[in-house]
Order: structure tokens, then sequence, then C-alpha cells
């Protein structure tokens, strides 16, 4: 028997959690005022769709942290990697929403229904958006000793268009956003390039250096100690401003794709039936903590910028993205099994 055979078709398990949710809060707020009180009372789990050490762990060990110490109760962080983060997003999916259970969604998880035919949730549906942490840039780099002539991004586009057929770049895998980031720049700069994908962001630096391969759409993080060595040159940075960081790269808006923004980013999410009141609380003290100068410099060394959004605005990005990026993903016919 199916879970929707369960209930009658007004009564999905969206429906079910919805009406879940408005008790939960009535019983927060309405007639047992002392229950308001009470939340947080025992631990939160923070689960990271990815292995610890990368900036969505190392993000969410920060906020999470800090989140502790506002709400006086411990924040624990759990990775559950796997599928592009699909597989921890899928069990999130059917948690109850308590508000003793979060997940940083990071734009891989928020595109992966799009990539795997069973990934088992929609994020746009299944989840109640609570707050926007951070932001990681990506950028185009060259290597220098292959490409040169190669020092902006009109002339990488004349650079391909002399050589059909024949230039690669690398990302760190298929479906990656740096992978996805350059398919639309390819098709909006009406260009050709090979996509050599690589099981990671190391591995496809490392090659990059190496000339293997003579360029990359990287994740800032990962390319920045080389554009600082100049063993890489970075040419584009793809988010609608300049990144502080490397303050003359421009961005690929600036260099003739007016509207251009492919931005990496991480947020707060929690299980669909998750009170209003909860989200809102967990929202403001995210805001108070992406405020703070300390926590603002440990997340950009870990590559990542801070950038708070509520959950309205967060809300909003999650569609934006779903759609715009599942467009391209249908368009190039990029799929996992």
């Amino acid at each position: 028997m199916t879970e929707q055979s369960l209930f009658p078709a007004a009564f999905s398990r969206r429906a079910v959690l919805a009406t879940a949710a408005a008790v939960s809060a009535l019983g927060l707020l309405g007639t047992a005022p002392a229950h308001a009180q009470a939340w947080p009372n025992k631990m939160i789990k923070l689960v990271v769709p990815f292995p610890a050490g990368g900036p969505t762990d190392t993000a969410s060990r920060i906020v999470g942290q800090k989140l502790a110490e506002r709400l006086k109760q411990p924040v624990v962080v759990e990775n559950r990697a796997g599928a592009s983060g699909s597989m921890a997003a899928q069990q999130i999916a059917k948690t109850p929403g308590d508000g003793y259970t979060l997940m940083m969604l990071a734009t891989p998880t928020l595109l992966a229904p799009h990539l795997y035919r069973k990934a088992g949730y929609d994020t746009t549906k299944d989840f109640v958006s609570v707050a926007t942490v951070y932001d990681l840039p990506i950028v185009v780099v060259v290597n220098p000793a292959q490409m040169p002539t190669v020092t902006d991004l009109q002339k990488l586009i004349t650079h391909a268009k002399a050589r059909p057929g024949q230039l690669n770049y690398t990302s760190s895998g298929v479906g990656s956003f740096g992978h996805l980031s350059m398919e639309l720049l390819k098709q909006l700069g009406q260009f050709e390039m090979e996509h050599v994908p690589y099981k990671g962001g190391v591995p496809a630096i490392t090659d990059t250096l190496g000339g293997q391969v003579p360029m990359m759409y990287a994740d800032l993080v990962a390319a920045l100690p080389h554009i600082q060595t100049g063993k890489l040159r970075a040419i584009a940075v793809g988010s609608p401003q300049r990144v502080g960081v490397i303050p003359n790269v421009p961005t690929i808006a600036e260099q003739g794709f007016k509207g251009f923004d492919a931005v990496s980013w991480g947020g707060l999410m929690a299980p669909l039936g998750t009170p209003k009141e909860v989200v809102d609380r967990i929202s403001t003290e995210v805001k108070a903590i992406l405020a703070d100068k300390e926590v603002q410099d440990k997340l950009l060394n870990a590559g990542a910028i801070a950038n708070y959004q509520g959950p309205d605005q967060m809300a909003k990005r999650v569609r934006g993205d779903y759609a715009k990026w599942g467009q391209v993903i249908r368009d190039k016919g990029i799929t996992f099994e």
C-alpha cells in the first residue's frame, strides 16, 4: 500500500503536516502559554548532507555553536553524506516538524531532484525555509601557462570560438554548480567547450594546475590559494557583485552578460510542519549570529560569505534557483541514475 493510499486525496501528507503545524502553533501560543517558553528544552540536531570538512560543514559548525549559545541548548551537527545530499534530504523530509531537526541545505541538494530520478523529495514543497547562511562564490580560472593570452572572459570566448571542439574545461563533477554555470554561460555566449568532469574539486584543481585541463569553473574556496600564488588566473566571478577577497576580478555580468547570477549558497531548512513561531525564532537568532564580525571572518576563512535572508526571501530564492537551474539541467540533458 502506498503512502498516498492511506488518506483520501484531499488529505495528502503535506496537508496533514500543515494541519499538525497549526495545532502545534495553537499549543505553543494559544491555550498553553507555558509551552511557548518550553521550546527549546532539549538538544537540536543540525544535519549536514555532506562529509565533514567542506564549507557547508564548516558553516554549519560555526553557526550551530553560536545557535547553541543563544538558545541555551546543545546543537549537534550530524553528517549524512550521499548523492549530492539527497539521501539526507529524503530522510529530513519524513521527519516530524517539531523544531528539533534542521538541515543545512546547499545548492547541490537543492537541485538534486532534477538530477536524480529517485531523489525522493521536492525541495520547493517538502521543507520550510528558515534562513540563508552563506554564499559560496564560484570563479572561472585558467592555467596561465596553457592559456597565456586569456586574461578576461571575452578573450576566453574568442579563444574557444577559434578552436571549435578543441577546448576542454573541468569542474568538481557532473551536475556540480560549476558545471551548470559554465553550461549556462556557453549557451548565452554561443561558444563550445567540452566538459571533463572530476569526482571532487581537489582532483579537478590538481589537473588544472598540472595543465591536463586548461581551465575550470571552480569554488572560490578551492581556487583562492592558487589564484594568490599566480598558478591560476581568475578571469571572472559568477556572483552579481565582485568578491572582496579578489576585488580586481570582474563579474561575468560586467563582461557582457548583464544579469548573469550564479552563486552557490547554503541555508537552514526545517521539516514541513515546523511551527512558524519556531522558524521565526531560529531565523532571528541566525540573523544576529551572522551580523557578528567574528562569525563573518570565520566563514570567510572557510571560503564562504555570510549572507542572511529571512524565511520568505529564502523560500523565494529556493523556488527561483530550482526553476532556473532545473531548466539548464533539462536543456542539457544532465541526469544521474
